[in-house]
């Protein structure tokens, strides 16, 4: 049987013509996908970092509210020791004294009320301000676990174009479509959070 080599040269033109375009749909899928994945990040940055900074200022809020819980502690402390000290010296006041006494008296118990009040709403805002950041950190996982996750995806996106295997493209959408999942769920805020995997990580 003879073998036409123009034949074969033509069967070889046509194999490496399709390899070729297998190749390049491969990297226009791999470069699609890494666009979308870059400009998916960059939104879920800006969120991120705004979260980060309404963080800081939900710790610092914690911080000043228990400072002046703190203040006001010690306020109503020397206001109820004055008010005790005045209430022990009342029974050796003279009646010249007396109302002077009474009036001390009741203008310290009534400091120490004034003290304990403005504490006590101190120490809800104190609490309020962590319940605050507790809501704002389970956000700032969710993007965390974005950014990792779909810089992983990224990194095997890149190997895919370079090996040329359709396999590792399949299996790059793993870490892109759960990237994908965990940002919105930050960007929207549904409550979707890995709880076991972000204490392993922290």
């Amino acid at each position: 049987m003879d073998i036409d080599p123009k034949e074969l040269l033509s069967q070889a033109e046509t194999a490496r013509t399709e390899r070729q375009a297998r190749s390049a749909r491969l990297n226009a899928a791999a470069a699609v996908t890494i666009a979308l994945l870059a400009t998916f990040m960059g939104i879920c940055k800006v969120k991120d970092d705004n979260i980060v900074q309404a963080m800081q200022q939900a710790q610092a809020d914690k911080l000043d509210h228990w400072n002046f819980y703190q203040a006001r502690n010690i306020r109503q402390e020397i206001a109820e020791a004055t008010a005790i000290q005045l209430e022990l010296s009342r029974p050796a006041a003279t009646a010249a004294t007396a109302p002077a006494h009474d009036a001390a008296i009741a203008k310290y118990r009534k400091l120490a009320e004034d003290q304990a009040r403005k504490k006590a709403e101190l120490k809800l805002q104190a609490e309020q301000d962590q319940v605050t950041y507790d809501k704002l950190n389970y956000r700032d996982d969710q993007f965390d676990l974005a950014d990792a996750l779909n810089a992983i995806a990224i990194a095997l996106l890149a190997v895919t174009a370079l090996t040329g295997l359709w396999l590792l493209y399949w299996i790059s959408l793993v870490p892109t479509v759960t990237g994908l999942l965990m940002g919105t769920a930050g960007l929207i805020g549904w409550d979707i959070h890995p709880t076991a995997l972000v204490r392993l990580l922290s």
